[in-house]
C-alpha cells in the first residue's frame, strides 16, 4: 500500500490526498470495487457527485474497505440546477442518505449557474458547513472571475477549486486565483480523457523515468505547488499505478516539455451550461 501525501492549506486546514479516485461513470458494481480497490491500494480521497448516480456504490465500497471513517477524505457536489438554497439542502441529504454517511470531507459546487444567486447559494453551503455536513466546502469549473466573487460572497472560507487541468490546458489564471485566496487546485479529467497517453512527448518522457505515461502526467500535476489530482479508472491496475507516482520526480527540464504541450484546443470539458472560460 502506497502512502499517499497531502496536498496542505493550513489557512483552510485542510489536508486533502494528493492523488484521488474519480468514480465519474463507475456504476454500480463497477463503483463498489473500484472504491474497495483504490482503498486498498492506499487511495484515502474518493471523489464522486450528485451527478453521477453512484453515491451508493462507493458508500458501499468504503464500507467493504474496512476502513475508519475519520481515515478517508470523500468529496461530492451539488448538481448546477439545484443551487437553489433548499434544493442544495435536500441534495446534501440525499448525497450523505446514498453514502450513508454523516457528513462529507468537502462539497462542491459541481457548476456555476448564472440563474441563481451566487449569495444564495453559498449561504445555503455555509449552512450545510455549520450543521456538520460538510467538513469544507469548494466549488468546482469557476473560472477566474466567478470565483473572485465566490470568494467575496461566502460566509465561510472556500478551500478547493476542482478544474479540468492537464498539460493540453493551460490553467495558469486560475491556478494563479486560487494560490492567492490560498485554495487548493483539485485537477479533474488529469489525463485529458486518455488522449495524452499516446502524446509522444510524454512517451519518451515515460520511457526515460521507465514509468507509464499516466504516472508521468499525474507526478506533473501533483509537483505543482497547491495542486491535487482525482483520475478516473475502474481498473484495479491502472488504479494502483495512478497513485504510484511519489517515488520519483520530473526535472526542470520535463516540467517544462510537458508544459509547452499546451493548445487551443486541450480542452475536454464542452458542455452547454459552461461559463466563460479564462484564455491563456
Amino acid at each position: 500500500m502506497i502512502d499517499t501525501p497531502t496536498v496542505t492549506s493550513k489557512t483552510r486546514e485542510l489536508h486533502l490526498p494528493a492523488i484521488g479516485l474519480g468514480t465519474r461513470q463507475s456504476q454500480y458494481d463497477d463503483g463498489v470495487r473500484a472504491v474497495r480497490t483504490a482503498i486498498q491500494k492506499g487511495y484515502r480521497h474518493i471523489d464522486t457527485a450528485a451527478r453521477y448516480q453512484n453515491e451508493a456504490a462507493v458508500g458501499e465500497g468504503v464500507r467493504e474497505s474496512g476502513i475508519s471513517r475519520d481515515g478517508l477524505f470523500v468529496t461530492t457536489k451539488v448538481w448546477w440546477t439545484e443551487l437553489h438554497a433548499s434544493a442544495l439542502l435536500r441534495s446534501v441529504e440525499r448525497s450523505l442518505s446514498e453514502l450513508k454517511l454523516d457528513y462529507v470531507d468537502l462539497l462542491l459546487i459541481h457548476w456555476p449557474n448564472p440563474d441563481i444567486p451566487l449569495e444564495e447559494t453559498l449561504g445555503a453551503m455555509a449552512r450545510a458547513h455549520q450543521q456538520g455536513l460538510a467538513r469544507h466546502v469548494g466549488v468546482s469549473n469557476f473560472p477566474v472571475a466567478w470565483l473572485e466573487r465566490a470568494v467575496a460572497l461566502s460566509p465561510v472560507p472556500l478551500s478547493v477549486n476542482q478544474f479540468e487541468y492537464h498539460p493540453y490546458l493551460n490553467q495558469g489564471k486560475v491556478l494563479a486565483a486560487c494560490a492567492t485566496h490560498g485554495l487548493t487546485f483539485v485537477a479533474h479529467t488529469p489525463l485529458g480523457s486518455g488522449r495524452l497517453l499516446d502524446d509522444p512527448v510524454i512517451a519518451q518522457i515515460a520511457a526515460r523515468y521507465d514509468k507509464t505515461p499516466s504516472q508521468i502526467l499525474l507526478r506533473w500535476l501533483v509537483q505543482q505547488p497547491g495542486v491535487a489530482a482525482v483520475p478516473k479508472s475502474a481498473n484495479p491496475q491502472r488504479i494502483g499505478e495512478n497513485i504510484d507516482v511519489f517515488d520519483f520526480s520530473l526535472d526542470d527540464e520535463d516540467l517544462r516539455r510537458i508544459a509547452g504541450l499546451a493548445r487551443p484546443d486541450g480542452r475536454k470539458s464542452k458542455v452547454a451550461w459552461a461559463p466563460e472560460w479564462d484564455t491563456p
